[in-house]
């Protein structure tokens, strides 16, 4: 399982330090892009499913490739 945690600058390197005592925890940081990356990723999946359930309106594909 992964874990996405937000931790305070000043603390993170602590934090990753307790971690790294654990045999069965791997912990890395992430650059700073990718909890943004993670963000939109989770808001479109969102977005698919709520489409599917009929909640949202999907954008017509002529829209999404003008958008390009």
């Amino acid at each position: 399982m992964k874990v996405l945690l937000e931790i305070k600058d000043d603390k993170a390197a602590f934090f990753l330090e307790v971690l790294k005592n654990f045999s069965f925890v791997k912990a890395k940081p992430l650059s700073a892009e990718t909890p943004l990356l993670l963000q939109e990723i989770e808001q479109a999946v969102n977005n698919v499913n709520l489409a599917k359930q009929g909640k949202l309106k999907p954008k017509p594909i002529t829209e999404l490739l003008d958008e390009l």
